[in-house]
């Protein structure tokens, strides 16, 4: 094939690419339209079942299936099985948004609701759009991605603010003293940018976190109406 054939061929390419972006976002709106309250939980594809960061992702995911909440994670192994896991026990909603990778990544087994995603940005949206709040458990590169999107989305006002809980201070600390004594010092961000979110070490600390947030919001509102 010449390059001017080549040039032609992705040139058409993109365009039509547009169609399957709107499909992923189209089944992804109707699916978990109809999920209500849900908590978004995110953490390494690493974490092995036997660690006990792994366990309490998995209270933790029950705690809130008791409490009313579907939980959604990326859908993979690690802390996305635990959180899978642990609403699945519970008989609640357990939603897996899963991505297509190089190397395969298989919907872990306790997935009541699976979704399946090509681009990063349209499961992203996902993650956030149907959430009422983020709980992050110790990961990577991808974890640290959907942590500094979803506070910079709520630093800019693009979003509502909802609650977004750390877990394990042992593993975050040191990049809260970063953002404290780095960042902030240095006229990077604001002083409220650091209440966006919360450092937990319980599953019933998240769960009190996310409720108790949602009381003072509410107190707000009807404060403001009067």
């Amino acid at each position: 094939m010449n390059k001017k054939a080549l040039k032609d061929l992705d040139n058409w390419e993109d365009p039509w690419r547009v169609f399957r972006i709107m499909s992923e976002f189209v089944e992804g709106f109707h699916e978990l339209s109809k999920i209500g309250p849900a908590v978004t939980i995110f953490g390494s594809a690493r974490t092995d079942p036997k660690d006990k960061i792994y366990q309490k992702a998995v209270k933790t995911a029950a705690l809130l299936s008791k409490s009313g909440f579907a939980v959604i994670t990326g859908g993979g192994p690690g802390i996305m099985e635990a959180g899978n896991k642990g609403v699945y026990q519970a008989k609640g909603n357990s939603i897996g948004l899963n991505i297509d990778l190089p190397f395969e990544q298989t919907p872990n087994r306790y997935i009541t609701t699976l979704i399946k995603f090509h681009y990063f940005f349209c499961r992203k949206v996902m993650f956030v759009k149907y959430a009422k709040a983020f709980v992050i458990f110790p990961g990577g590169y991808g974890t640290m991605d959907e942590l500094f999107e979803s506070l910079t989305l709520i630093q800019t006002h693009r979003i509502d603010r909802f609650p977004i809980i750390l877990f394990g201070s042992d593993y975050w600390g040191g990049l809260v003293e970063w953002l404290r004594n780095k960042v902030l010092k240095d006229n990077k961000i604001d002083s409220e940018d650091l209440d966006i979110f919360k450092v937990v070490d319980t599953p019933e600390d998240v769960l009190k976190s996310i409720k108790q947030f949602y009381r003072t919001k509410k107190k707000c509102s009807k404060t403001r109406k009067s």
